[in-house]
């Protein structure tokens, strides 16, 4: 097999590229309307997952006293 050779990228440091500069920048900072995940469709499948297992549950019962 041959050897793969990893190269290292070039990078140009300028005075406002400096990691305490990019940590500090507004871009890199987060905030509360950064992460805005929608989780509508999670709640659905949810209620319906209750529904159901409260369904099958309600229909064994039923059936337990028709079955004795």
């Amino acid at each position: 097999m041959a050897k793969k050779q990893y190269r290292k990228a070039k990078t140009v440091r300028t005075g406002e590229n400096t990691p305490a500069a990019a940590v500090n920048s507004p871009r890199n900072r987060l905030s509360s309307t950064d992460f805005n995940p929608d989780y509508s469709y999670v709640v659905k499948d949810l209620k319906r997952i209750g529904i159901l297992a409260g369904s099958f549950i309600g229909i064994l019962i039923v059936l337990t006293f028709f079955l004795r």
